[in-house]
């Protein structure tokens, strides 16, 4: 079987199973501004690295416009021939004098002879057409259109050729008729968010004969091309688990959670803000790091110096494991960040730098990087089947006001995805405000169903012995009308959460 093209971007490549299908036409869709121009030259450029000739036929952009995107790149297209038909030769003939091209005022069947008769002249293996819809204008009528189209596809069938059209989507109501006629479609989006960065994302819409990886996928325009974030695939083949139980050696805590968190499991930790689900994630951090295993941390709403300064101050050693690189802090900026390229960095820290441990800090920045809110729960979960089947411990927290709205006016609950849910509360007694911690979830194993008072502080986390005598916790506003016996001492001072 002949290998197929590649499209000369990893990520690309991976979605269409290698590449495309040799000796086909192909359409390349999207508003100007998508990347149509710096994926045709990355389609071309990847096949003159194999030593294919590649043929630019131009009608929208000046040679000078095409070399000026190159070297944004930091690219050389003198390994490719560009045909500019921007401009052609005047009917009088004087050879020096040139005229600007204007699909009004020359022929279809002109232009055409002169690009099938350079195509014939440089005899290319991989040839891009830049733009149908300067075609389009030209043939006037649906119909010529759509022969002229026909006859551009015999031409190329009977030469090893793979073409691809770029069309900047000018037709009113979309141009079925090329999509029916080609071999593949790919479509490029471009769209900008009430706030943020804008974002582009790419759909292969249409590859006869080839598996492909269908629905959307991100990417981003870099210095030196697309670069593509697959959507991830959670049926990817399952690692055999690693045995035992991942616990802190906080008294009470493991206990808790049935002895510890299990590998591949997922646990989200839910309460409203300062409540101390950060804490218990960096001591489970800085546990797993003691054992040798690496730790990713995502944080969406801190910055890393912060952090550092809040470990240091509940007695955390942070900085020798992350100096080891046994711990992996990432900023992340919501603005900026679009789902796939987080899905990428996670996948990046796990198969790469051999991450056991995930951490996301929090849910509600992770929220407010998606562009469509309601899709939340179907990328964590594809997240966290990932995760799961490379049986990597994730940690989440959720910052709520109810026990399961992530925030004011939104219905996305994420409780469901966990495998072991802990809540916390704050509490109100004796005239002090103190923390309640509870397991309300844990899939595949037995856990404590007991309340107990969390306390931070220098010397770490403690946890009290069961409190009895609560009432109202699920509502929210939970009050404690114990004795003050259970409670624990005030020799710590709270830290900050």
């Amino acid at each position: 079987m002949t290998e197929p093209a590649s499209m000369g971007v990893p990520g690309l490549d991976g979605l269409l199973n290698g590449g495309l299908p040799r000796r086909r036409l192909y359409l390349l869709h999207g508003e100007p501004g998508t990347g149509k121009t710096t994926l045709a030259l990355q389609f071309l450029k990847a096949g003159a690295s194999r030593g294919e000739r590649g043929l630019y036929i131009t009608l929208s952009e000046t040679e000078e416009e095409l070399r000026a995107v190159a070297e944004s790149h930091g690219w050389s297209l003198d390994e490719l021939h560009l045909f500019e038909l921007t401009r052609v030769q005047s009917p009088a003939g004087v050879d020096a004098q040139y005229t600007l091209f204007h699909p009004a005022e020359v022929e279809l069947s002109e232009t055409m002879t002169e690009i099938l008769a350079e195509v014939e002249r440089s005899q290319p293996k991989r040839v891009v057409f830049d733009s149908l819809s300067e075609m389009r204008l030209l043939a006037r009528d649906a119909l010529r259109y759509r022969r002229q189209v026909l006859a551009l596809k015999q031409f190329f069938a009977g030469r090893d050729c793979t073409v691809m059209l770029l069309d900047d989507g000018s037709a009113e109501r979309g141009d079925l008729q090329i999509r029916s006629i080609a071999h593949g479609v790919i479509d490029l989006e471009n769209f900008t968010p009430p706030y943020g960065a804008e974002r582009r994302r790419l759909r292969i819409a249409k590859l006869r004969g080839v598996r492909y990886r269908g629905g959307y996928h991100d990417f981003r325009i870099e210095t030196g091309g697309l670069r593509v974030f697959p959507r991830l695939d959670a049926r990817e083949p399952t690692l055999p688990r690693e045995p035992g139980l991942l616990a802190t050696g906080v008294e009470g805590l493991d206990g808790l959670v049935g002895g510890g968190l299990e590998r591949g499991s997922s646990t989200v930790l839910m309460g409203t803000a300062g409540v101390g689900k950060s804490t218990i994630a960096m001591h489970y951090a800085v546990t797993t790091a003691k054992q040798g295993e690496r730790v990713a941390m995502f944080l969406f709403e801190e910055r890393i110096p912060t952090l550092i300064a809040r470990t240091q101050g509940l007695g955390l050693d942070f900085a020798t494991p992350r100096d080891a690189g046994l711990i992996g802090l990432q900023e992340v900026n919501p603005a900026e960040l679009t789902p796939g390229e987080f899905a990428a960095a996670v996948k990046e820290e796990v198969e790469q730098a051999g991450a056991r441990m995930v951490i996301i800090d929090s849910l509600n920045g992770y929220l407010n990087a998606m562009f469509d809110e309601h899709s939340l729960a179907v990328h964590m979960h594809e997240l966290l089947s990932y995760l799961s089947r490379r049986g990597v411990v994730t940690l989440i927290t959720v910052a709520q006001q109810g026990v399961v709205e992530v925030s004011p006016g939104s219905l996305v609950d994420m409780s469901y995805l966990a495998d072991t849910v802990l809540l916390l509360r704050y509490f109100e007694t004796a005239g002090q405000v103190r923390v309640a911690l509870s397991v309300v979830k844990r899939r595949g194993g037995s856990h404590e169903r007991t309340i107990r008072e969390l306390r931070m502080g220098p010397s770490g986390l403690r946890l009290s012995e069961p409190l009895v005598e609560f009432h109202g916790v699920l509502t929210g506003v939970p009050s404690y009308r114990g004795s003050s016996d259970p409670l624990l001492g005030n020799d710590d001072e709270q830290a900050a959460a």
